[in-house]
């Protein structure tokens, strides 16, 4: 225990000390100030809202659609239409106004659309977002010509059911529309990938530098590998929650100094508990890839050899970023949670739901078992390369000895 003490403190207050390390814990904020004040154009009264709300603005939302029918199908606009569609006789007109920014596409429904069912849709480049609305709203519209005379069945074509999800368990309620209810578990989100997979980089550059210096052979000689781990995990786990405080600290400061508020409304604000969930999938999630980057970091050369063989390990972090929209969207699905219990995918996955809404206790129970189980099985197996990095130094990394070392089989 005492060696391990030796170890955490030497690997804390080096790690501290790198000006690297400086710059990253300083320069985040300040960026974020840049940003803020940019944006938010020093209006004083500016809230969290209205930032996001000029940040996914669109120049294009104001303006309409041109249409052209030479069925002559389409005889008048529903008034709630009227502000969205403009008609056109000519198309040269109408391709001029498309050019110079009047409207935002047109759209040309030939002569031969009932036989062919046709439209052609001219843009000045491609959206495929803006693009599904403006659809489905030529589309309503032509429905509404066709059965003008069938009001009944027009509405049953116009109108699609409504489902209403209720909880056992109440909860504010967010609106779908708010830019928060997808913005908010998506800074949790990228927050806890940034930290993690920041902080288990570290362990990655530490393992290799201190391999190439063969500082960690001497190491050896005098304590044990799980003991050099443990001390490592330890203090790198630490440095990350202090860039977490730091960033997160300064990130308030910053606010409060300018004047800004970023209260959020009720149905957003996130329990108390969620911080001690937020530790908890933290220090788990940071030991799991952090052993498993001291793993790779002992089987490598170099550094240049570790980059690249990262890029499988951060995969599973990468997924519930790229699968985040799903899991906002529905946060006690399938897809979300399978993801929530995946150990390696757990972390993160599971503060998104945690941010989304409400998560069963016994998931949550469930995933930090699994995440539990697994980190301590990949600490044990990775403390082992210690002794077999003897017989790879020098050799070309490849994922078969890595494969391999962790089940034991090198």
């Amino acid at each position: 225990m005492k060696k391990t003490i030796i170890v955490l403190k030497n690997e804390l207050i080096t790690t501290i000390k790198r000006k690297s390390f400086i710059l990253t814990l300083l320069l985040l904020p300040l960026i974020g100030l840049i940003i803020t004040l940019v944006i938010g154009n020093r209006d004083q009264s500016s809230g969290i809202t209205s930032i996001i709300s000029k940040l996914t603005a669109s120049e294009e939302e104001n303006l309409s659609i041109g249409l052209m029918d030479e069925t002559k199908t389409i005889t008048e606009i529903p008034d709630e239409l009227k502000d969205r569609i403009k008609f056109y006789s000519n198309q040269e007109a109408a391709n001029l106004e498309l050019d110079s920014g009047v409207i935002k596409a047109f759209y040309f429904i030939p002569g031969d659309y009932v036989q062919k069912g046709e439209i052609v849709v001219y843009r000045p480049d491609f959206n495929p977002l803006s693009a599904g609305d403006d659809n489905y709203v030529i589309e309503r519209l032509i429905n509404s010509a066709l059965l003008s005379e069938n009001p009944e069945i027009m509405n049953l074509v116009n109108t699609f059911p409504k489902f209403k999800t209720e909880l056992l368990t109440p909860e504010p309620q967010r609106d779908p529309e708010h830019q928060l209810t997808f913005f908010l578990p998506y800074i949790v989100t990228l927050l806890f990938y940034i930290v993690i997979l920041g902080s288990s980089s570290m362990m990655l550059n530490s393992i290799t530098n201190e391999k190439s210096n063969r500082v960690i052979e001497i190491l050896l000689t005098s304590i044990t590998p799980m003991q050099l781990l443990s001390g490592k995990i330890v203090a790198l786990g630490l440095v990350g929650l202090l860039q977490t405080i730091v960033w997160s600290g300064t990130g308030l400061f910053i606010l409060r100094l300018s004047g800004r508020s970023f209260a959020l409304p009720q149905e957003f604000q996130l329990p108390a508990s969620i911080l001690v969930w937020g530790i908890i999938f933290f220090i788990l999630g940071f030991i799991l890839y952090a052993s498993l980057m001291a793993g790779v970091g002992a089987l490598v050369s170099n550094i240049k050899e570790a980059s690249q063989a990262t890029t499988i390990l951060v995969i599973p972090m990468v997924i519930p970023l790229v699968l985040l929209a799903p899991v906002i969207e529905n946060p006690n699905g399938v897809l979300a949670v399978i993801l929530s219990l995946f150990p390696f995918t757990s972390p993160v996955s599971m503060m998104t739901r945690l941010s989304a809404g409400n998560v069963p206790f016994w998931q949550l129970l469930l995933a930090i078992l699994l995440l539990l189980f697994s980190a301590y099985w990949i600490v044990r197996s990775v403390s082992s390369f210690f002794r077999a990095q003897y017989l790879l130094f020098g050799k070309e990394f490849k994922i078969k000895y890595f494969i391999n070392a962790m089940s034991g089989k090198l």
